[in-house]
């Protein structure tokens, strides 16, 4: 745990909870990302020790129902069967193309519905059911989410719950390459990110620190330009099976797995790892500082091109969902003229082995491809490329910095992160429309959000949990909710009421003054 984990802004105590939020606040107006519709009504359903989750005869839906039971089993100590059997009563995940529970609802949507016999979740795909499985776990008591036996009742309230997605995209990114996160770590992220409905998760794997994934064709790449990190450190890389497994866990909690490598800038490592990707033929040292745009891949060799195929080659391979990132970004070491050059070469290569092109919004001052997606790390909305790619077609992942970014400070006196984007409070991270915020922009043109969290002073889950929490949960919501549901005063409370929980799983937040919590 950090020593400030208990403090407020300025290292004072956090405010006692709001005698506003009771503890017996209809659980409905507690959610985060608030639902799209709540109609309240009729009597509430209590777990029992007789109660089963039946789910119909598809193993995605099977696997959601397992998941269910594996969460709710250990606090309430009850057996939940998973069945396949039909039934009126218990917990039942239910998929349907037609009815009107499920018009409208795409493949994320979800219908909740509760009542005194049953609890039943509708959805077109089991993505929703797993969204709508989320939802439930926070109108149960926050004491669900501990792994010893909890004393009830467990009581879900009455009436439905209609809801969907307002963007398909709704990411967080972890930094890998400052400092390594092993594959249990990166699981227990992705556990927290899911009670949120995040939807995809940005691994970047490389940079001038650090190079985190096997590839056979480049072999040094991982044993040597993964041999280190901030601060000396010593690193360490995915194994192709290790990747594999992340991807694995994170479709099994309906995250995309988004991998990065960084090009033509932040490429220390591997410059340090292959002597003939520099255009002196010369390798620089391992590098374990914080300095960015020193690096950059040699534009006019053939090679750096033979190992651009090559990487994207091995790791579209590897990867199921649609996107690959390129980065782009701070290439100071590159000529204008040079990352144009090399970009109209790299994208190419990226959709030729079946993926679309994500870029850090540099790309946008270059030629992006068509398909290819900008991600906006600015502090304004205002830049001219970004506008105009944005209005030529170009989609955009929306990550301000001065809004998104997890690994700024909260306050001054915050014990880790960095501050060139200004300090971020829960509000700040919060308060903003991602549909209204690329000023002359289409909101069409917006595909979502995402919550990066660079990793230079972060090293262990405790610190990925202080930085990230609570502000993530603001970013999904931004992601999720309707934008007329978007209100400070409203979400803090909802806010507070997630502290519990948080605590009820081990995670180790930063109890922000701005919020009163329970």
């Amino acid at each position: 745990m950090l020593a400030a984990a208990a403090t407020g802004a300025g290292g004072g105590p956090a405010q006692a909870a709001d005698p506003a939020a009771p503890a017996d606040a209809d659980p409905r107006a507690r959610v985060v990302p608030a639902p799209a519709t709540v109609a309240p009504g009729g009597t509430p359903y209590t777990l029992a020790k007789s109660t089963a989750i039946r789910v119909p005869g598809n193993a995605a839906a099977r696997a959601v129902g397992d998941y269910l039971a594996g969460v709710l089993r250990p606090s309430t100590g009850y057996p939940l069967p998973v069945t396949t059997a039909a039934g009126a009563s218990g917990i039942r995940l239910r998929l349907a193309t037609t009815g009107r529970e499920v018009e409208g609802l795409g493949a994320e949507g979800y219908h909740l519905a509760a009542d005194a016999d049953a609890v039943t979740i509708s959805a077109r795909r089991p993505a929703g059911l797993f969204y709508g499985v989320q939802t439930l776990r926070q109108l149960l008591p926050a004491g669900v989410e501990r792994r010893t036996v909890q004393s009830g009742p467990w009581r879900v309230p009455g009436g439905t719950i209609t809801d969907a997605p307002r963007f398909a995209y709704r990411g967080a990114m972890l930094d890998v390459s400052r400092h390594f996160f092993t594959v249990p770590q990166v699981k227990r992220y992705i556990d927290q990110l899911a009670l949120y409905k995040i939807n995809k998760l940005h691994l970047h794997l490389s940079d001038d620190q650090g190079w985190r994934i096997a590839l056979d064709s480049w072999p040094r790449l991982a044993t040597y330009g993964g041999s280190t990190q901030v601060g000396g450190g010593r690193g360490g890389y995915y194994s192709k099976d290790d990747y594999r497994e992340i991807v694995r866990y994170a479709q099994s909690r309906y995250l995309t797995v988004v991998p990065e490598i960084d090009m033509p800038g932040h490429t220390n490592a591997a410059l340090a790892s292959y002597a003939r990707l520099n255009c002196d033929g010369v390798a620089p040292p391992l590098y374990t500082g914080t300095n960015v745009g020193f690096s950059s891949l040699c534009v006019d060799k053939d090679v750096t091109y033979d190992f651009v195929d090559d990487v994207v080659r091995e790791l579209a391979a590897l990867t199921p969902g649609p996107y690959l990132h390129i980065g782009g970004d701070e290439a100071h070491s590159t000529s204008p003229q040079d990352y144009a050059a090399f970009m109209d070469r790299v994208q190419p290569v990226v959709a030729k082995y079946g993926k679309t092109v994500i870029g850090w919004h540099q790309l946008t001052g270059a030629r992006p491809a068509e398909g290819a997606v900008a991600q906006y790390w600015g502090l304004k909305g205002d830049e001219p490329e970004v506008v105009a790619a944005a209005e030529a077609g170009t989609k955009m992942i929306l990550s301000p910095g001065n809004r998104a970014y997890l690994d700024m400070k909260y306050t001054k006196d915050t014990p880790l992160g960095l501050e060139w984007a200004g300090h971020v409070e829960v509000r700040q991270s919060y308060d903003w429309n991602p549909g209204a915020y690329l000023k002359g922009a289409p909101s069409s043109a917006i595909l979502g959000v995402e919550a990066p969290l660079w990793s230079e002073t972060v090293s262990t889950s405790d610190h990925i949990e202080y930085m990230a929490f609570p502000r993530v949960a603001g970013i999904a919501e931004l992601g999720w909710s309707p934008a007329a549901t978007h209100d400070w005063d409203a979400y803090r409370m909802r806010l507070a009421a997630q502290g519990p929980r948080w605590e009820a799983r081990g995670i180790d937040f930063y109890r922000s003054p701005q919020v009163r919590w329970e």
